[in-house]
C-alpha cells in the first residue's frame, strides 16, 4: 500500500467490509459468500510452528539463507520480485504470519517474540537454519529486530526497508502520531505453542471479496494480484492482522524504553538500512519537521549496528521492495557478501 503505516488503514477496511457486508445481505444481494482456505495452492510447504503450520515458501539453495518479513498486512508473494534473483545465489525465504494466506492462526497476543518464536521453529522445523540474513519492510522491520534480539547467534546480516524507528510517527486524520504512545503497558508473556485452535468463528464467516490492489501492489504479476485479492478476503486474515496491531504499540514502546541496550542492538553484523526519498507529508502544515525527523530516525535505524550504512532511495515510495526492487536486492547482495568476507560494509 502506498500509505506510510498500515496500522489504522487496516482496521477501518475491515469495519468497513463487515457492514457492507451486512447491507447488501440486508439488500439480497447475493454478494457475501464464505471464502474458502484453499481456494489458491500455496506455492511453498505448511511446516509446524508449535501446533500450528506456517506457510514457507523456499527458493534456491545456499547459505547464508535469506529471510524477508513484510510489513503490517502483507503476505509471502509482496517479495515477487525480490525473492527470486536472491534465489540465484542462495536460499531465499519468504513465509506467511500466522493467519494469513495459508498458515494458520496462531497463540495470542501477536506480539513480537511470539511471530519470533513461530518463525524460528517452523525455519528448524523445515530443516532450514541460520547464518540468516533478515529483511524486513516497515512493520517488519520490528519483527526481524525481534527475531535477531532473540536468535543473535544465527543472524549474519539485516536489511531495513523503509522500516519503522521505535519513535516513529504515523498520520491520522491530518496528524502525526506516535505508534508508541497507543501502548498500555501491557507485559508480554513467554512465547507458546497453540494447544488448540478454534475453526468455529472467523474462518467460516462470510465476507465481501476485498477485490482492492493499490499501487504499487499493481507492479506484481496479474496471478499475483488475484492471489492478493484471495488472500485479503479471508476472515481469519482479517482478526489476525488485527491482532498485530493491537499489540505492536506494546512491542514498539518496549523497544523504545530499552533504546541503545546491548541486547536490543546488532553488534558489528553488517546492516543496511533504506529509505524511501519523500515522506509524503505534502500539504501538512509542518511538513518540513515530520520530513527532517523522519529521516533522522531512519539515520537512527542504521545506528544499531556499527557496521552499517544508510542509502536513500529517491525513485521510491515506502513499498521499495515494488517500486525499486533492484535497490533491495542490491542490498541484499552487498550484506551476504559482507556477512561472508567479514568486511565492513562499503560506504558511497
Amino acid at each position: 500500500m502506498k500509505v506510510m503505516h498500515k496500522y489504522i488503514l487496516l482496521t477501518i477496511k475491515l469495519f468497513k467490509t463487515k457492514i457492507l457486508c451486512l447491507v447488501l445481505f440486508l439488500g439480497s444481494i447475493p454478494v457475501c459468500y464464505a471464502q474458502t482456505r484453499q481456494s489458491y495452492p500455496p506455492p511453498g510447504k505448511l511446516v509446524d510452528a508449535g501446533g500450528h503450520l506456517l506457510h514457507i515458501n523456499v527458493l534456491g539453495k545456499g547459505k547464508p539463507v535469506v529471510i524477508m518479513e513484510g510489513g503490517s498486512g502483507d503476505f509471502s508473494f509482496i517479495w515477487n520480485l525480490v525473492q527470486p534473483e536472491i534465489a540465484k545465489t542462495t536460499t531465499a525465504v519468504s513465509y506467511d504470519r500466522a493467519g494469513f494466506a495459508w498458515s494458520e492462526e496462531g497463540p495470542l497476543p501477536r506480539t513480537g517474540r511470539q511471530i519470533a518464536y513461530e518463525l524460528h521453529t517452523a525455519l528448524h522445523n523445515a530443516g532450514i537454519t541460520g547464518p540468516y540474513i533478515l529483511v524486513g519492510q516497515s512493520f517488519g522491520g520490528f519483527l526481524v529486530r525481534s527475531f535477531a534480539r532473540f536468535y543473535k547467534k544465527e543472524v549474519a546480516g539485516v536489511v531495513l526497508v523503509d522500516a519503522l524507528n521505535e519513535d516513529s510517527k504515523i498520520i491520522i486524520n491530518n496528524k502525526a502520531v506516535r505508534i508508541r504512545d497507543w501502548a498500555k503497558g501491557e507485559h508480554a508473556p513467554e512465547p507458546r505453542n497453540m494447544v488448540k485452535r478454534d475453526t468455529t468463528s472467523a474462518d467460516k464467516k462470510p465476507v465481501v471479496q476485498d477485490t482492492t490492489i493499490e499501487p504499487p501492489m499493481d507492479k506484481l504479476p496479474k496471478k499475483v494480484q488475484q492471489m492478493q485479492i484471495w488472500a485479503q478476503s479471508q476472515p481469519v486474515y482479517r482478526k489476525a492482522a488485527g491482532d498485530e496491531m493491537n499489540w505492536s504499540p506494546e512491542d514498539v514502546a518496549d523497544m523504545y524504553a530499552n533504546k541503545g541496550k546491548p541486547g536490543y542492538m546488532l553488534g558489528d553484523i553488517p546492516l543496511i538500512v533504506l529509505s524511501r526519498g519523500n515522506g509524503g507529508y505534502s500539504g501538512m502544515p509542518d511538513s518540513a519537521q515530520l520530513e527532517d525527523e523522519r529521516l533522522k530516525l531512519q539515520i537512527d535505524l542504521s545506528h544499531l549496528s556499527t557496521n552499517s550504512k544508510h542509502v536513500i532511495d529517491k525513485n521510491s515510495g515506502h513499498n521499495i521492495h515494488l517500486e525499486d526492487p533492484a535497490m533491495v536486492i542490491d542490498a541484499i547482495n552487498q550484506v551476504i557478501h559482507a556477512s561472508k568476507t567479514h568486511e565492513k560494509l562499503r560506504v558511497d
